[in-house]
């Protein structure tokens, strides 16, 4: 018969008077001197971040919280009306909607990244990876994420501030040229204005921080479930959700009348 596998887990242990978080006593080391911002880079890096780097990672995350009426939002809200009772399920409702379009583009970006340049260090013309990149997107008609914005032109202000506070604390690197060479190879190649957007920022963030690319997109769904949480909040004070339903039902049936 085959070992089995020990169940094991290193992320907390408690005793009858303590609490372990990542080694950490929970009480005596973490409460009162980590932010939920560190904790979170605690729980997915396995350590502390510096304080260069706490800049960097709180800066994503808060990027992500709140952009209005999403689809995500919009699933949240319209959950809540069926089902006042299961405030949990309405912000997981809205966290399925993170995928390729929405915030978890994240992900793909910096998978492309981190597959071009497996270090930090790695030694390559930046240029010619990018183009390369563009270039094997375009002839597979594959999207690329990161670049571009249906909105916001001709730059995303979130991806220009967050490369400004990466820079101020040390950490834009080779990632953060890949993938503004990514942008200007894809505007040099399509003809059309596709500057880094938020989450090809993120993206590029994530990897100089050394954050493995299946996890990025981890990022957005810590966020966002915090933004969630306050749609629950506006529509629990100012009810969106009814009104929704009501005139999509009238306008999707008008043609019927």
């Amino acid at each position: 018969m085959a070992q089995r596998k020990t169940l094991r887990s290193d992320l907390a242990w408690a005793t009858p008077d303590r609490i372990f978080v990542k080694g950490y006593d929970l009480c005596e080391d973490l409460l009162g001197s980590l932010s939920l911002g560190d904790m979170a880079f605690l729980e997915m890096m396995d350590r502390r971040p510096t304080a260069e780097e706490s800049n960097v990672f709180n800066a994503m995350a808060l990027t992500l919280v709140e952009h209005g009426l999403t689809p995500s939002a919009i699933a949240t809200r319209m959950t809540l009306a069926g089902a006042p009772e299961a405030m949990q399920a309405a912000v997981a409702a809205g966290l399925c909607g993170l995928g390729s379009v929405f915030v978890g583009s994240m992900e793909a970006a910096a998978r492309v990244l981190q597959q071009a340049l497996p270090s930090s260090q790695a030694s390559c013309d930046i240029d010619m990876q990018a183009r390369e990149i563009v270039t094997t997107h375009i002839a597979e008609k594959k999207t690329i994420s990161g670049i571009g914005h249906h909105f916001h032109k001709p730059a995303d202000p979130r991806a220009q501030k967050l490369f400004d506070i990466a820079r101020a604390n040390g950490l834009s690197g080779r990632y953060v040229a890949l993938m503004q060479s990514i942008a200007r190879e894809a505007e040099k190649q399509l003809g059309k204005s596709l500057p880094v957007n938020a989450t090809g920022a993120i993206a590029a963030l994530a990897s100089e921080l050394g954050m493995p690319w299946n996890i990025v997109r981890g990022v957005g769904v810590i966020s966002r479930a915090i933004g969630l949480v306050g749609h629950i909040r506006e529509e629990l004070k100012n009810p969106l959700a009814r009104e929704i339903k009501t005139r999509a039902e009238e306008e999707a049936s008008s043609h019927r009348r």
